[in-house]
């Protein structure tokens, strides 16, 4: 389980504060929250490279992997980790799977609130509805250009397992193009998407989990 939870999307290399430097309460809140949620609708779909920093708290070095991720509304995530080594997650609604060089493994998120709660955040994150979820207390904070989304976890499944995510939107298209997690066990995790194409046809077979 440990190994994918922290692929969520929807996706640092310090320890979250409770404000970044160079940030600031939103100024305009409600007016930000009306447009991410306009953005959020009219986005059907993502393609995306993706680069992922890890720090471990046992290892001085951070590991970097690199992939590529598919998003296609309501609920359909894939993420394929290319280097250093090939791993794969699809989330289907309900239906999650994931394989390495090695073995493939398939899972019911019915059977797990917690899996349930992550597939719910990582389509959240990616098409931006994480100021509707209540599963976290958020804050939404800005610079010149950036609005950052510090969600802090208040549902036990969750919070057992992160100590806060945040999200870096872009003020030029209010997308979301990284995002941060830190976890209770003091890891900490980066994800940057890159070259990332919205709106754009992705087959249902791109997701399949059977």
């Amino acid at each position: 389980m440990r190994k994918w939870i922290w692929i969520i999307a929807c996706l640092a290399t310090t320890a979250v504060r409770a404000q970044s430097p160079g940030f600031k309460p939103a100024a305009n809140l409600e007016q930000f929250k009306q447009q991410f949620a306009k953005t959020a609708q009219q986005t059907k779909s993502i393609k995306s490279d993706f680069v992922q920093e890890k720090n471990l708290s046992m290892l001085s070095e951070k590991i970097t992997s690199k992939g590529k991720f598919w998003f296609k509304k309501e609920d359909k995530v894939k993420m394929e980790y290319q280097t250093p080594s090939y791993y794969l997650v699809i989330i289907n609604g309900k239906d999650i799977k994931t394989k390495d060089s090695q073995k493939e493994n398939r899972i019911s998120a019915k059977s797990s609130k917690v899996f349930q709660q992550v597939s719910r955040i990582t389509a959240d994150c990616v098409q931006g509805n994480v100021l509707n979820n209540a599963d976290f207390s958020t804050k939404v904070f800005e610079n010149a250009q950036f609005y950052q989304l510090e969600m802090t976890p208040v549902a036990k499944g969750i919070k057992d397992y992160f100590k806060k995510i945040v999200l870096w939107v872009d003020k030029k298209d209010y997308a979301v193009t990284k995002l941060q997690m830190q976890e209770q066990s003091g890891d900490d995790t980066v994800m940057s998407f890159v070259n990332k194409e919205t709106n754009v046809n992705i087959p249902d077979e791109v997701f399949a989990v059977k």
